[in-house]
């Protein structure tokens, strides 16, 4: 009897081949800068290579796992919600599922701890109903066909709008949470919950409007946080950075590790908890997925849970220390300016080992069968994550406040939403929650401290907003993607050449052009 079934390891195959393609550049950027440049101490290039390995076998766990167990989860969830054609029972659900999964969300937690004055529990709970609003918000749109361009318009007006009363010092972390919270746990699950609900329409646009559901979700958190800095009035906040582990040998090497475990094994049960109940709850009422089916999803959620475990312990524990290093030693060289660069070709590999990546560009080329493929929304992904985290790079080196990048950043993206086949608008930006994910809040973040602390700059103000940053180029680069596939496809219709029709009428034959 086969342990693991064939079909299952020919998937490990193929992840682990597309994991290594993603995290070796990363890998070899790093350890480049350490033997030239960048020196940095033999305790925390081991702690990088050992949260590397933990890394890659995380992301190969887990890119299985979710193929094989949440994205059918919230396909099937998404099809019976819509199959029971009651509003208020479709409102009531998208909305508990929003504000529970968010909950359990890990980034979540990370990011009550760093924002100043408001307490933990209020800002977990309001970013939660955030979500849980903007899913509704989202189900509705996609029931009723309303453009998802008019509401992203609407909804940024009304955040611009509102970050005119909220103090200096709150803008950067309140736009980061719209990226932190749509991370690796919840983002494979609301897109496949889109797709299950789109799969009963048969309209034409019903492709479309399967994406969307994480743009809109993102803006949620946005909301909730600059109306919680109006509330709360925070004051001038300093962030210290995370310190720096000195291990003197291997047995302190693991122990640091074997530290973390716990933490992460505790939080990515607490995180799953809530979407294996809502499935529990929903294969009761329908019964409609057969043993076999279920013993799949059964394994494939343990697969994505020791993915999480691992990917998360390796990239908290031994990637943070290294980027904050590095981010110190760079900024502090006589020639600081060369952190732009840098940081742009890091953000330009960093994002191919974000985790909800691999499910996005996986499921637009499914969907566009093949039209939008994985590997163009791939550059285009990582073209805008390195234009932003240059640009980040030039605000820790200059202080110039994050509004002079977002406001005109958001204009050009909502510009764009017009002229561009509505798919590319709403992958666009799905895009930006997801490439701002735990590797962006793990590395790019120490990066932008260390270097921020390197040239005595406020944290708060001038390294937080790196994750804002890169949850807002995409929405450029992905549509400026689809201005591209707009005008290729008008040259194809205007060169085609006419194909001749031949139609039958008893014995005569009439050819047509």
């Amino acid at each position: 009897m086969q342990l693991i079934p064939a079909k299952i390891k020919e998937k490990f195959i193929e992840k682990f081949a597309e994991t290594l393609k993603a995290v070796f550049p990363i890998l070899g950027i790093v350890l480049l800068l350490c033997f030239t440049i960048a020196p940095i101490p033999p305790s925390i290039l081991m702690t990088f290579l050992v949260g590397a390995v933990l890394l890659i076998v995380g992301m190969l766990f887990f890119n299985v796992g979710v193929e094989i167990s949440m994205t059918p989860m919230g396909e099937r969830v998404g099809t019976i919600t819509t199959k029971s054609k009651n509003i208020l029972v479709m409102v009531l659900i998208s909305f508990i599922m929003g504000f529970v999964i968010t909950v359990s969300e890990p980034d979540l937690q990370v990011l009550a701890q760093q924002v100043p004055s408001v307490p933990n529990l209020v800002l977990i709970l309001a970013v939660a109903l955030g979500v849980g609003v903007f899913l509704v918000i989202a189900l509705l749109r996609m029931l009723i066909g309303i453009s998802l361009a008019k509401l992203l318009v609407v909804f940024y007006a009304i955040i611009f709008i509102l970050t005119i009363f909220v103090p200096q010092d709150f803008l950067a972390i309140a736009f980061d949470s719209g990226g932190v919270t749509t991370g690796p746990m919840t983002v494979p699950f609301i897109m496949a919950f889109g797709i299950g609900i789109a799969a009963i329409r048969s309209d034409k646009h019903a492709a479309d409007d399967s994406f969307g559901l994480v743009a809109l979700c993102s803006i949620g958190p946005i909301l909730a946080v600059l109306i919680l800095g109006m509330i709360f009035k925070p004051g001038q906040a300093e962030a210290v950075s995370e310190a720096i582990p000195d291990i003197a040998d291997t047995v302190e090497l693991w122990g640091l590790f074997s530290e973390g475990f716990p933490t992460y094994i505790e939080e990515m049960a607490v995180a799953l908890l809530p979407i294996v109940f809502f499935f529990g709850l929903f294969q009761l009422i329908s019964r409609d997925i057969n043993k076999k089916a279920l013993i799949r999803i059964g394994v494939g959620l343990i697969y994505t849970y020791v993915g999480l475990v691992l990917f998360l312990t390796g990239v908290n524990v031994g990637f943070m220390p290294a980027g904050n290093y590095l981010g110190q030693t760079i900024a502090g060289l006589p020639y600081s300016w060369i952190i732009v660069p840098i940081g742009m070709i890091i953000g330009y590999f960093i994002v191919q080992a974000e985790p909800a990546v691999f499910v996005l560009t996986k499921q637009v080329e499914d969907l566009t069968a093949g039209a939008i493929s994985a590997g163009a929304m791939g550059t285009a992904l990582s073209l805008g994550v390195a234009a932003s985290v240059g640009l980040a790079m030039i605000r820790v080196l200059t202080g110039i406040s994050i509004m002079w990048f977002l406001v005109p950043g958001y204009l050009i993206a909502l510009v764009l939403t017009f002229f561009v086949p509505k798919i590319f608008t709403a992958i666009a930006f799905d895009s930006g929650g997801v490439a701002s994910g735990p590797m962006t809040a793990t590395f790019l973040l120490p990066f932008a401290m260390g270097a921020c602390q390197a040239v005595g700059g406020n944290i708060i103000t001038d390294a937080f907003g790196i994750v804002a940053m890169v949850a807002m180029t995409p929405l450029i680069t992905i549509q400026i993607m689809g201005v591209v596939f707009r005008v290729k496809e008008r040259e194809l219709q205007k060169n085609a050449v006419p194909v001749p029709v031949q139609h039958t009428f008893g014995d005569m034959e009439i050819i047509e052009l």
